[in-house]
């Protein structure tokens, strides 16, 4: 038996179905919001006309020659490996999470044998931005990396 679709189905079906969209709109634009922990620059037009002397800095950094290699211990704690880089090098780290409540920590590294050094205190698990700077003498080397 086939039941005859009269106006009111109709009007149901529309309102139900924008009312699934406007819902997952909702539901997409908190979890925008939520998941921004703020801005990249305060001024993109000043960071723009800075852009060409980031690039330098980046090339004579490049030149030095010196790798970093970011990790966690079992034991929590960071870990960075450095290669071609001298030896009275110092290491601090800042961490940021990339997504969600902004959460920061600055870490100065102390340095085990040979060109590995790590952290006293084991860091939170999760996801982690790690900004890596060394320097020795007048020579300074800074690169972003993930840690999961």
């Amino acid at each position: 038996m086939r039941r005859e679709l009269k106006g009111r189905h109709i009007a149901v079906i529309f309102i139900s179905g924008f009312s699934i969209v406007m819902a997952v709109n909702f539901y997409m634009a908190a979890l925008a919001t939520q998941g921004f922990g703020g801005v990249v620059v305060e001024n993109s037009y000043v960071a723009s006309q800075k852009f060409n002397g980031w690039l330098e800095k980046a090339r004579e950094q490049d030149e030095l020659g010196w790798t970093a290699e970011v990790s966690r211990s079992p034991d929590g704690k960071l870990q960075v490996a450095v290669t071609d880089a001298p030896v009275d090098l110092q290491v601090s780290v800042q961490l940021r999470r990339p997504l969600g409540r902004p959460e920061a920590m600055d870490l100065v590294l102390r340095s085990l044998e040979g060109s590995a050094f790590t952290s006293d205190e084991p860091i939170p698990s999760g996801r982690w931005i790690a900004r890596v700077s060394m320097r020795s003498a007048n020579d300074r080397w800074t690169r972003e990396s993930r840690l999961e």
